[in-house]
């Protein structure tokens, strides 16, 4: 490992640490729903993770259609199961913060509803990828299928800024009053919020990289397999 890789993940290290230690010890207690509005730091962290890897994939898959460069490919494909992991974790602590507070896991709100749609659209990728043998018509095919997927990112963004919803909105306006477990930042639940931010991209990238590094070694021994196969 290069000593700017040694440095990058020691950096993420270290603001994950400090981010965890701020949401716990540093960011006030919320007064309506107490303790389990901590869950809002790693459900925003992540969910913003998740979306930006699915911008990465869009932007290398652009990239690829018009350079038809593997590498382009690989970053793609990579950002998207990186990011569905991230987006997986979103939903996850998503229903952890609503049952206390909607009193039910699930619920089948404009927001709730165009991240699952979302997280299925890109599901689809990964199986579009294996159901295609030739490696470039594969490549193709996945690279246009991600440019229309990164639709259902805005649109997941707009749902409860534009539907009625009672998905709390902490930045920006909404057109939905039904918000239920809205609540308003401090100045320390601010700070606390940038902080994991910032900690969650830095993640982000690490294991984008580490995956990125990942596949294109793969694709380097398939092949070298490939060739070495007799004919």
């Amino acid at each position: 490992m290069r000593l700017w890789e040694r440095l990058w993940m020691g950096i993420t290290i270290a603001l994950m640490v400090l981010a965890t230690l701020a949401v716990f010890v540093y960011a006030p207690r919320e007064a309506k729903m107490g303790d389990v509005q901590r869950i809002f730091y790693f459900h925003i962290s992540t969910a913003w993770s998740g979306f930006l890897a699915f911008a990465v994939a869009l932007v290398g898959s652009i990239a690829y259609l018009r350079s038809r460069a593997r590498r382009w490919d690989q970053l793609s494909h990579a950002a998207v199961e990186v990011g569905l992991v991230l987006l997986t974790m979103a939903i996850i602590t998503g229903s952890l913060w609503a049952r206390p507070v909607w009193n039910t896991w699930w619920t089948w709100d404009p927001r709730l509803t165009t991240t699952t749609i979302t997280w299925v659209v890109y599901l689809a990728y990964l199986l579009l990828r294996n159901a295609v043998e030739n490696p470039e018509t594969r490549s193709r095919f996945a690279a246009v299928y991600a440019i229309v997927a990164f639709v259902t990112v805005p649109i997941t963004y707009l749902s409860a800024r534009l539907l009625r919803t009672i998905h709390p909105i902490v930045l920006g306006p909404s057109v939905s009053s039904e918000a239920q477990g809205q609540f308003g930042l401090t100045p320390r639940m601010v700070h606390t919020m940038v902080l994991s931010l910032v900690a969650w991209t830095l993640l982000f990238s690490v294991l984008l990289w580490m995956r990125y590094r990942i596949q294109r070694a793969q694709e380097t021994l398939e092949e070298m397999e490939a060739m070495a196969e007799p004919s």
